[in-house]
């Protein structure tokens, strides 16, 4: 047999159809990678048809063939490919991007303040160079401050960026002098929420000073109550009278109507949330710590206390690294307690697919002393605090946090009333 005919024997008989370029081949690949992190399933069938239509495009170019000698069939079809395999690729990137995205959310962090370089105060004092410290932190780490109308468009979705809500309570007039002229120079948003009976009262604002600052659109005016008293302890009918009272004072000094309102003290129970829900608010803040999103009640929403003690630049800088803990629902769902149910069973329910709970560490603060929690997992996404004693100061707090990868902590507060004997 000559040799000739011999290697023509050997040579391995080629498939009908053209073939493709490594171009083609790269971008038909990192398309294929492209397609299984942007999430899409793939099943029998969907290959099935992926197959099909690449044996479908290589018998359209065998059936073309015989015009190619006046009609550039296969570059025409080799350019529709590369194309249209680029447009796939760029597609499933930024798909990909996108749903790794919308697994994000930064929430948004709300910090409260009362008073400023008032230092005999140090439970609810900020002394001024401690709060510029914080403003400067804010914008060194990126976050975005935020004033109430970007607040409600941010609460119910996911939030990429950071985002940060500075709220002030009672409204004292050393807000006005010491950090008023900071905020105003800098157009720094804001919501202050101003309890009507004390106002113009020593050491408080006057109307006319709220007036003017309720003039700025960065600036919005939350109610706070009338009395700022111990309102959880009240009966319902009080607790009405009084915020309906506050209400009437804002429209007749200010002509002005709030959706925000702010817990006294941060306290609640469930008839009181109701009575600000009935009373048209839409949102109530408490005063214990998380970070608010879109799985948190309106009207449990937490906030940051910021003074002296917790006002540190460290402690601070650390505050800014905390992300929202979403969850399902915390039994028991009333924060007021009696002998009868004090110490409470504290469950949390968290989402299945939310972050593993393993490692979850708490502490509160029953028998009036901090402590390490016992945890018991009912199941992987539910959780007991087990409590060894009763709260008995004031309010019982439950602290729980979890640190991530990044460095980031989910953090989640929880409060409780103790009702007076």
């Amino acid at each position: 047999m000559p040799l000739a005919i011999a290697i023509e024997i050997l040579i391995p008989e080629k498939l009908p159809g053209p073939t493709f370029t490594i171009t083609e081949k790269f971008l038909s690949i990192s398309t294929f990678f492209s397609l299984i992190n942007s999430k899409i399933l793939f099943t029998s069938s969907v290959l099935f048809l992926i197959l099909s239509l690449i044996f479908l495009t290589k018998k359209l170019l065998l059936t073309l063939r015989p015009i190619e000698s006046f009609l550039p069939v296969k570059l025409i079809m080799r350019k529709f490919f590369i194309i249209t395999a680029f447009i796939v690729f760029l597609g499933t990137i930024d798909n990909s991007y996108s749903a790794a995205k919308n697994l994000e959310d930064n929430g948004i962090i709300s910090i409260m303040y009362h008073r400023f370089d008032e230092n005999k105060y140090p439970s609810t004092n900020i002394r001024i160079e401690d709060f510029k410290n914080h403003l400067n932190q804010i914008k060194n780490s990126n976050f975005k401050f935020i004033s109430h109308k970007e607040f409600e468009n941010s609460l119910k979705k996911n939030n990429l960026d950071k985002k940060i809500l500075i709220t002030i309570d009672d409204g004292f007039s050393s807000f006005y002098k010491n950090a008023w002229p900071i905020l105003k120079k800098n157009k720094i948003p804001f919501i202050i929420f101003i309890n009507t009976e004390s106002v113009g009262g020593k050491g408080y604002m006057n109307w006319e000073q709220i007036s003017e600052i309720s003039k700025f659109e960065f600036v919005h005016i939350g109610n706070h109550s009338h009395t700022h008293d111990y309102l959880v302890d009240k009966s319902d009918q009080e607790i009405k009278k009084d915020i309906e009272t506050a209400i009437d004072i804002f429209k007749t000094k200010l002509n002005y109507e709030t959706k925000f309102f702010a817990y006294p003290f941060g306290e609640y129970k469930n008839s009181y949330k109701e009575i600000v829900k009935n009373l048209g608010f839409k949102y109530g803040f408490g005063q214990h710590s998380g970070v608010i999103d879109k799985t948190k009640n309106e009207f449990e929403l937490p906030r940051f206390p910021i003074n002296e003690k917790y006002g540190k630049p460290e402690r601070f800088k650390s505050l800014l690294k905390t992300i929202p803990f979403p969850y399902k629902n915390i039994t028991p769902s009333e924060r007021y307690l009696t002998e009868k149910n004090n110490p409470p069973e504290v469950n949390i329910s968290f989402f299945e697919d939310g972050p593993d709970i393993k490692n979850i560490t708490c502490y509160s603060n029953e028998e009036n002393s901090w402590r390490k929690s016992k945890l018991h997992f009912h199941k992987k996404n539910e959780l007991r605090i087990i409590l060894d004693g009763k709260f008995t100061t004031e309010r019982g707090r439950i602290n729980c946090s979890l640190r991530e990868n990044n460095g980031n902590w989910r953090w989640l507060g929880i409060q409780f009333v103790i009702a007076n004997k």
